[in-house]
């Protein structure tokens, strides 16, 4: 069965989200997917297709999801469909959607000394297959600061205080750049690099996603195989 996955992109044009989308278009597609990209955010309504899907893929920052949008996507995750982004594009797409911070994992907070800022990003000693044989790089680009939810595994960090600001008077600590986790059945997949698309020129930014494409999708199959579906994980109380 040949894997589908859908690219959303669109937003705040900073972060080169249609140059970003042909990065992961082109990485995808070298990895046999059907690929579709999308430029509009109705591309998430049709929860029976975003079902069908291996991998939703958003690259979409400082929008607006409607309830309606963000449960099809939560629907089709809890099920199998897995989903995965980086940067500004995945978790700080929709700032007012506790429901996707919650999909997601984490929400940007801040970048402090803004883009340029030389850093490390630092490989977890992990048995995890996403991160085997590839070790700590640096960057030079935005270093994020993001606010993230406990249950998720860490797969890489990088070390704050980079830059001066007003964090720098606590103690120095490890902000989280890929982790991992689920919703569901599905599985969830970021990587906070990605400001701009020539990021991922670096090898291991780009290899990070692939691993990370090509695992979240893995779950969908998996789902199938073994007749896996998110009805245990349903509820009618309120969450939202």
């Amino acid at each position: 069965m040949t894997r589908k996955a859908l690219i959303v992109w669109g937003g705040w044009l900073g972060h080169e989200p249609e140059q970003v989308a042909e990065v992961f278009r082109r990485t995808l597609v070298g990895e046999g997917f059907s690929v579709e990209v999308s430029d509009t955010l109705e591309s998430l309504e049709n929860a029976e297709k975003l079902g069908g899907l291996h991998l939703i893929v958003p690259v979409w920052t400082m929008g607006e999801i409607s309830r309606e949008q963000c449960a099809a996507v939560s629907d089709a995750v809890t099920n199998g469909t897995g989903i995965a982004g980086c940067h500004g594009g995945m978790c700080d797409a929709f700032r007012t959607s506790v429901q996707w911070q919650f999909i997601t994992g984490g929400n940007w907070v801040s970048h402090p000394g803004g883009d340029g800022v030389n850093y490390v990003v630092n490989i977890k000693q992990s048995s995890s297959p996403l991160v085997a044989d590839i070790q700590d790089f640096q960057v030079s680009s935005e270093q994020y600061y993001l606010h993230v939810d406990p249950a998720v595994e860490v797969l890489a960090t990088t070390r704050f205080p980079t830059v001066t600001w007003y964090h720098s008077s606590n103690r120095a600590v490890d902000i989280p750049v890929v982790w991992t986790k689920r919703w569901g059945v599905g599985r969830v997949y970021y990587n906070s690099l990605g400001h701009h698309a020539d990021i991922f020129d670096i090898p291991e930014a780009l290899e990070l996603m692939r691993r990370g494409f090509l695992w979240a999708a893995e779950g969908k199959d998996i789902a199938v195989e073994q007749g896996l579906d998110g009805s245990i994980y349903t509820s009618d109380r309120k969450m939202f």
